[in-house]
Parts: structure tokens; sequence; C-alpha cells
């Protein structure tokens, strides 16, 4: 089995590169690729098109509209860095959101967010399975992430996914819920009182 499928199930590990840090992500060429660390190995999955692009900016839209003049924390879009307590782990979540109160823990606002995101959202590509994202999922659960939105474009569901959801590895892993497009997000007591249809999630602006 191929390491990346182990390691990394949704990305796939950059050929002839050694140990890397979290803080290498912030200088990652612009080419074409979304990287990410993993336990100190680069791993990358393809740049998104449209559709994943706009699914991850509702979010990210929705978010920072409800929580900014609420102060309750701050949102992240696709480029936010998230790095890991403890192994060399850096993910980049399509849209993010951490607390206001951890703000505090931020010291350097030039370098990685130091800790996993209170809420992550991820948009699924084509090519990725659903055991792809339930380990990616649960890397973030283990991380300290309470909430996880994966978003799945063609069906246009949401698995939504919980700490409760945490498995050791390779064991069944399966969300709390798969939402359809009559249900809405709910920001439980990660984002208090916010709300995002499905529908809104994956509509098209134009």
């Amino acid at each position: 089995m191929p390491p990346s499928r182990t390691l990394a199930p949704w990305a796939e590990i950059v050929p002839g590169v050694g140990p890397t840090t979290v803080d290498a992500l912030l200088v990652m060429p612009d080419d074409g690729w979304r990287y990410e660390v993993v336990e100190g190995v680069l791993v990358r999955v393809a740049g998104s098109g449209k559709q994943a692009t706009t699914i991850g900016g509702n979010i990210y839209f929705a978010l920072r509209s409800f929580v900014r003049p609420r102060r309750l924390g701050v949102p992240t879009p696709a480029d936010g860095v998230y790095k890991f307590a403890g192994a060399e782990t850096g993910l980049l979540p399509d849209a993010g959101f951490y607390a206001a109160a951890r703000d505090a823990l931020i010291t350097d606002p030039t370098k990685p967010i130091p800790f996993a995101p209170d809420l992550a959202a991820e948009v699924a590509s084509p090519d990725q399975t659903a055991l792809d994202m339930a380990a990616k999922a649960q890397r973030y659960l283990r991380g300290g992430t309470r909430l996880v939105w994966v978003l799945w474009p063609d069906h246009q569901e949401v698995d939504v996914w919980h700490p409760s959801d945490l498995r050791p590895r390779y064991q069944d892993m399966r969300p709390s819920a798969t939402l359809g497009l009559g249900a809405a997000l709910d920001g439980e007591d990660v984002v208090p009182g916010f709300s995002l249809s499905v529908a809104d999630a994956f509509a098209d602006p134009l």
C-alpha cells in the first residue's frame, strides 16, 4: 500500500522531498497544487476549480458575516494554515474557524495558526473517496477540532463529524450525520447561533 494511503489518504506524498515543517507551507510555490504537511511529510492535492472554490467561499463568507459583528472568533479562507500540536502537521481547510478566546495564543501573526481549527470545512474533490475524507476528518478531530463538515458537491450532501466519532486508525469510520439539501449546517456550541442551509452552501452565485 502506498505510504500516502495510510498517512494522508486524501492526498499524495510529494516525491523527493525530505522532512518538512509546517512553516514551509507559507512559502510553497503557486504551481497549481495545494500543499499540507502530515507528520513532517509534504503532501499535495490538485488545486480547486470554480465549484469547490465557490462552496468553500460560501461557507467562509457566511461564517464571517455571522461571527464578525458578534466577535465570536475568526473565520479563515482556504489559504489559512493551521499547525496542530505534537507531530509536525499542518492542514488548510477550505473554510475554518477558531474561537475568539484562542486568538491570544497567536504570538506571531506571520506564522501558521498554532492550533487546530475549532471548525473545519472540507470540500471533497471528484477523486477523493468517503474513506479518504473520513481519514482527514479523523485527523482534524485527533488534533482537537470540535466540528468538521465534509461537503460532497456531486451528491450535494454534507457529512458532519464530532469528537465522539473518533475511532482507532483503520477501524470503521462514520460521521455523526449526513445532511441533504433540505437540512442546515448548525454551528452547535462551536459557533453558537450559526446556521446555513445546505442548499446555500452549494449555491452558485450566478
